[in-house]
């Protein structure tokens, strides 16, 4: 007892056990046997991954390759990068199987599931292109001189890039949406990198495997079961709900409880909470129970004083959230669905940025540049100031959905001279995040 381990763990070079695990497979360059090491880790900002690494004694093949560790994500990604300087090239990308890449200025694409996934850099992206490229053009200069001239132009437009004589653009989409572009300026808002979230159709779906009941057993189904189905409304009412689910941040096996209640003058919500006994991870997690609004709402309350900290605060799991003055902006995913107070929700923000857990010693390990690392700090010491009520913001929700709810300082529920609350048309691209331009697909439900 008591040697339980998280499944995914934080790579530590202190750790007497990393758990990396060896198995004897088939080179496939000789034929022979080789050794597959296997290591289960978390990537910083992103997620649980699995690294391979393949090494033949009999005639030196190595391979590395990358996997998702975690399940695949509800909705696909995209990443429009603009590539304006150094750091910029330098960024860290992990791209999966199912991503692929675009240079927009010379029209050159990467089809996915072409390359197997890898964590790298928008520099080592191009300097793979240019040596799968320069591999065969020794023969083609001889077999084929056209296509090596052509070739050899392609190649001089991507050493071009490198230079950065010119900005350039790059564009990663990944349907399994378990692709990645560092951010180095977290925690503030990346300028340079717009991130697109997007529901899957029913090929994408199937070509990362997932297919609905009735595709699989001819079974018709109305919508994909969710661990609630089967509970009367009453049940759902009246007591605390278990089902068993997977922690959110090693991997093992835990328990959730879930709970439906009232918030006055809001509407009907789902409390979860999970605790996992192996890594002792918390979550508390809220759900709308009454689906999506007919129009987007955007609320801005000022934080002016420690009186508005007490204000009641519900922050669906698709609202993001900015603070102007800090150029802070949290996307819907990383804080996820929760109802607090005001000062509850920046303290979360604070936390979750200062976890030597998860963020702070992975940002700023030996490697990090000094000058980033006294951003950070001084950024950390303005959401003290903040707490104190010493520095005034304006914190500002946009939720898509229409499901997020600040608490107004007037008795009669009209809004206060501090809250603004505007409701607004979602765009096209917004209904695509909620999936909404979907729903009238034949024969075809999304989760």
């Amino acid at each position: 007892m008591g040697t339980n381990k998280p499944l995914f763990r934080n790579l530590n070079a202190d750790d007497p056990d990393p758990e990396a695990t060896e198995i004897e497979s088939l080179c496939m360059n000789c034929h022979a046997t080789g050794l597959t090491r296997l290591l289960l880790t978390k990537i910083p900002f992103y997620k649980e991954v699995v690294l391979m690494s393949f090494t033949c004694d009999q005639c030196g093949y190595q391979n590395n390759e990358i996997q998702s560790g975690a399940p695949i994500s509800d909705k696909g990604v995209k990443f429009v990068l603009t590539v304006k300087s150094e750091r910029d090239l330098n960024r860290q990308i992990v791209k999966s199987d199912y991503a692929s890449i675009k240079l927009v200025e010379i029209d050159f694409e990467i089809p996915s599931e072409s390359q197997k996934g890898e964590v790298t850099t928008v520099e080592g992206i191009i300097n793979r292109i240019i040596m799968g490229l320069e591999q065969d053009q020794p023969v083609r200069r001889i077999q084929h001189p056209d296509i090596a001239t052509q070739i050899d132009e392609v190649i001089n437009k991507l050493q071009k890039l490198k230079t950065l004589e010119e900005p350039f653009t790059l564009i990663l989409e990944d349907m399994s949406g378990n692709s990645f572009i560092e951010n180095p300026n977290a925690p503030k808002n990346d300028e340079r990198c717009k991130v697109h979230y997007f529901t899957r159709n029913k090929e994408q779906d199937h070509e990362v495997g997932i297919f609905t009941k009735e595709e699989i057993t001819g079974e018709k189904e109305s919508a994909i079961l969710h661990p609630i189905s089967g509970y009367t409304l009453e049940e759902l009412e009246g007591e605390v709900l278990k089902f068993p689910t997977n922690c959110s941040n090693c991997g093992s096996p835990c328990t959730t409880n879930m709970k439906m209640t009232n918030i006055p003058h809001f509407k009907e919500v789902v409390i979860m909470a999970t605790t996992c006994d192996i890594c002792g991870h918390r979550t508390n997690e809220v759900k709308s129970g009454s689906g999506i609004e007919e129009k987007g709402l955007r609320i801005e309350v000022d934080v002016n004083s420690k009186d508005d900290f007490s204000r009641d605060i519900l922050k669906s799991e698709t609202c993001s959230l900015k603070i102007p003055q800090l150029q802070l902006e949290v996307g819907p995913h990383a804080l996820g669905g929760r109802f607090t107070t005001v000062e509850g929700l920046l303290k979360a923000i604070q936390e979750q940025l200062c976890d030597p857990q998860n963020s702070y010693l992975y940002m700023f390990g030996d490697s990090q540049e000094p000058k980033s690392k006294r951003k950070f700090e001084e950024f950390i010491k303005k959401f003290d100031e903040i707490l104190e009520g010493e520095l005034p913001v304006t914190i500002v929700l946009d939720d898509p959905a229409g499901n997020s709810y600040i608490q107004s300082m007037r008795d009669d529920d009209q809004t206060d001279e501090g809250l603004r609350i505007t409701h607004y048309q979602r765009s096209f691209e917004q209904n695509d995040d909620l999936g909404l331009n979907d729903m009238k697909t034949e024969n075809y439900e999304t989760a």
